[in-house]
């Protein structure tokens, strides 16, 4: 259940920042409450997550998937194309992630 929460974190986390951009420095209602719930969703999942996976874990996924998420996001919605470097390093990104759930020990399944 822990990668559930987890992986619901990580969305509430993206949706939050998503509208952080719309919230136009939370002059906009919609977008700013967006926001607050959103972030508030996403460390609530992300204290339950802590219960039975590492934290040190759990943040790098969570931050690591999130940044790419947001990138596409921004890709999507606001047309912010990534350049090669940026692509590259999400690649690492994934590539960590990918590398601490199939290799680490540290990680709790």
């Amino acid at each position: 259940m822990a990668f559930v929460y987890l992986a619901l974190a990580i969305v509430a986390e993206v949706v939050a920042t998503s509208a952080l951009k719309a919230s136009d420095g939370f002059t906009r209602l919609w977008p700013s409450v967006t926001v607050a719930v959103g972030y508030v969703l996403a460390f609530y999942l992300l204290s339950l997550v802590l219960r039975s996976i590492p934290v040190g874990i759990a943040y790098a996924i969570w931050a690591g998937l999130g940044i790419v998420l947001v990138a596409l996001v921004g890709l999507v919605v606001y047309g912010q194309r990534p350049d090669l470097p940026a692509l590259l390093g999400m690649a690492m990104i994934i590539g960590g992630v990918v590398v601490i759930q199939v290799f680490s020990r540290f990680a709790a399944h």
